[in-house]
């Protein structure tokens, strides 16, 4: 079965750190991650087929008690970049995918939903604003 392509692309890498600062410390010092004050970085790259497009993944070490990624266990989640936000979640509700209840979080950053994938881990998706 060919499914049409629904994410363009990884928005971003979360995972739990013991000390995220401090981690992020270390992977500033010895990879040169470009490590900001919120605690992160994020990878500017241009759109391949449209040159004047810019993008960027983001990478992210959380505190180790984040209930970001929902509740459980879960070490690391994966943000989705899509193009458009409502029309994959109707798609996936229609495949009876879990999707969180709390629906499309808005912000200055974009559009967010979560979703579980099928061993019941929690993703990202990620519909940026038009100005990034």
């Amino acid at each position: 079965m060919k499914t049409k392509q629904r994410v363009t692309g990884l928005g971003g890498i979360f995972f739990k750190a013991r000390n995220s600062a401090k981690l992020g410390a270390w992977y500033q010092k010895h990879l040169g991650l470009p490590v900001q004050e919120w605690g992160g970085c994020s990878f500017e790259w241009r759109d391949a087929k449209k040159p004047k497009q810019k993008g960027s993944t983001v990478w992210s070490p959380f505190p180790a008690d984040t209930k970001y990624f929902g509740p459980g266990k879960q070490g690391h989640m994966v943000n989705y970049r899509v193009a458009n936000l409502k029309k994959v979640l109707a798609l996936l509700k229609k495949e009876r995918v879990w999707i969180d209840p709390k629906g499309i979080e808005k912000s200055e950053f974009g559009q967010f939903a979560w979703i579980k994938d099928g061993e019941g881990s929690r993703i990202e998706l990620w519909q940026p604003p038009k100005r990034l």
